[in-house]
Parts: structure tokens; sequence; C-alpha cells
């Protein structure tokens, strides 16, 4: 079976690792991986570099990102789908299937571009909901563009079904990116410190915050309030890693750099990489901010989230996350709380019953 698969940033392609390796070694697959989006941009650290470090072959790679504005966001999408349709044309007779993960603008556009030529779609985390970003319309979208699903719950598999009115072609694995965790071997904190010169003895908060896209106009009103939190915060260590490329994102960028540069307890980080993101989700005394994260790996590592606006409003959370409006007060209020509760104690709502991987793959061959 002919793979081409999809990646658009660090994200999905933390999310997708446990089914690469899979992919790459089963000779019943053949895996074309095509990559786009922020894995090209040297500003958001040129992750294609982790890729092909990891041992992977890239097909093809496409440069799509123009900037952060509304026009930018959309020329951008408009580039991707022309970039594509040269890519699926070429590609069509070699395709067996499309695999394609999540909700971003540049993956709806990538995929919009296959729909002529008639390749079968696969989308993972399908039926997902988070009303305080346009994403939420790209994901819904991918979703009635696919002709396979592979959903983290049986509600969020509920909802595909309601979207594209039939069961059929479902199915309910649980995250790819938990695999990971049987996988991946953390970084001791030596090491750890020794790469990223983070000492995870200190109290630290993991920051992640990516722009609102709905009510985007706020952004900058929000990240002056998180500076305010964390200029307030001088016995925490506060890490943070970068925003995603989305409408106004540069604003908040732009701003956690400096913070960065001003306070000795601030530190931001571009990336990770899955293994160094895990070892400090390990080792961090609590997450903040509104990336999926934190809705989905957080609780496997015993952590409580506070889930700042709207951006996640509407996915499935555990009772590990807190939400929380952008409020300094109410956010200072919340970590208050947490230094006093301990590390959480119950389970991932998005834990499967089996490996995600192994699951998706029984499918694959089945299909």
């Amino acid at each position: 079976m002919r793979i081409s698969l999809l990646t658009s940033s660090r994200a999905d392609y933390g999310i997708y690792l446990p089914l690469l390796k899979i992919l790459k070694e089963d000779p019943f697959f053949d895996l074309n991986i095509i990559v786009f989006g922020t894995h090209l941009s040297k500003s958001h650290g040129h992750t294609i570099d982790d890729i092909i470090a990891d041992g992977f072959e890239v097909g093809h790679q496409v440069k799509t990102i123009l900037g952060d504005t509304p026009k930018e966001v959309s020329l951008s999408m408009a580039l991707t789908i022309h970039e594509f349709s040269e890519i699926w044309n070429v590609e069509t007779e070699k395709t067996d299937l499309i695999i394609c993960l999540g909700d971003r603008y540049e993956m709806f556009a990538a995929v919009t571009a296959s729909i002529p030529f008639g390749i079968p779609i696969a989308h993972i985390h399908g039926g997902e909901t988070t009303l305080g970003a346009i994403d939420n319309i790209f994901r819904h979208s991918l979703t009635m563009m696919s002709t396979y699903h592979f959903a983290s719950t049986q509600a969020h598999a509920d909802k595909v079904k309601m979207l594209i009115g039939t069961e059929k072609n479902i199915f309910t694995i649980g995250s790819l990116s938990l695999d990971n965790l049987d996988s991946i071997k953390l970084l001791s904190l030596e090491k750890f410190k020794l790469k990223f010169n983070i000492d995870m003895s200190k109290p630290t908060i993991l920051v992640t915050f990516h722009p609102e896209t709905i009510s985007f106009e706020k952004n900058e009103e929000y990240v002056h309030i998180l500076s305010s939190v964390f200029s307030a915060l001088p016995d925490f260590q506060i890490v943070i890693t970068m925003p995603n490329a989305d409408t106004m994102g540069n604003v908040i960028r732009s701003e956690f750099e400096s913070l960065g540069t001003k306070y000795n307890h601030i530190i931001t980080v571009e990336n990770f990489g899955i293994q160094g993101y895990f070892t400090i989700m390990k080792h961090c005394s609590f997450l903040l901010g509104n990336t999926s994260s934190g809705i989905i790996e957080a609780a496997s590592f015993k952590k409580y989230v506070i889930n700042l606006g709207d951006r996640q409003k509407g996915r499935a959370a555990g009772e590990n996350v807190i939400h929380t409006k952008i409020k300094k007060e109410v956010i200072l209020q919340a970590i208050k709380k947490l230094t006093l509760v301990g590390d959480f104690q119950g389970e991932n709502i998005y834990k499967g019953n089996n490996l995600a991987s192994q699951q998706l793959i029984k499918a694959l061959k089945n299909i």
C-alpha cells in the first residue's frame, strides 16, 4: 500500500511518530512523506531536520508559509493548494491513501487540492472541537473530505458519525502521541540540562500559548497579561515553547522573546523535539497555556494544566485540566492553587486499550 503522509508542523510530526516508525519498517507499506508548513521555516526551527535526523526519507518538501496576518494566512492557503495540485498530479497514480492529521489551515489546503484527483483520505483526530480557533472549521472540513476516520475518544467518534451521517469506517483508537510514552526514552535531568541549558531541579512552569484565531485582535492584550503574570513569579522558572504560525502569532512570539532577554527566570525555546518536550513535561511542576498537549498528553505524566481562554474550548478534557480566563488575578489564583495540590492522580481519557498506532495499522491492512 502506497501511503502519502502529510506533515506540516512539529506538533503533528510528534503525534505521527509511532505510526511513522511502523510504516517505515513494515514491507506492506510504501511510505511517501510530504513535508510543508512550518517544517521549512527557519524562524520555527526548520524542523524538517528532525524528520531527516530520525531516519525518514522525505518524498516532497513544499514551502507554503507566507506570514501571520489574515491576508497572508489566506494567501498561504492559496499557495498550498497551488503547490499540492502539482504534487497530486504526479502522485495520484502511485498513491493508495493520503493520511492527514488534525486541523491546521495548511493541512486543510493540502488535502483540498487532492479532492479532484479522487484519492482516498484517512483523517486522524477528527471529531474534536476547539471553538476558540479557526482550526475547528478546518478539522470538520477534513472529516467531510475523508473516507476513513481515526478518532481519539468515543465522544469524538460519535461527533464524526454525526458529521458524515454514518458509522462506517470510523475507528476509535485513542491518541497516537501517547504511544510515544512506550517507545521514546526520556532524557535524564543531567542530559536535559546539558542539551538545553535548563535546570529542572527548580520549580518549573511549562508554558505554550498559541494565538486565539477567532478573536485574533485580542492576542496582543492576552500576551501582555501573560507577561505581567510571568514577571510576578520570580520563584518559578518559566519555560516557554514558542507559538504556532497562526494569525497574529508574531505578536506573541516577539513579546515572549523580549521576556526571555529581560528576566533571568524566563526561558524561551523554539523546539524541544518530542524527547525533550516529554522530558520537561515529566519534570515540570505543571503546564500553563492553551495547547492540545496539555489536554491530551499531560495527564499521562500526572500533571495538572491551567488551560487559558477559548482556544481549546469544546475539546474533551480530563480532571487534570483547570479552565481559566485570561485575566491576571484569575491565573495567579489558579497557580497558587496548584502549588498546594501535588501531582494529578487520575487517568488519561485519551489512552486507548491498546497502542493506537497498532490499531491504526491493523485497520489500514484491512482496507
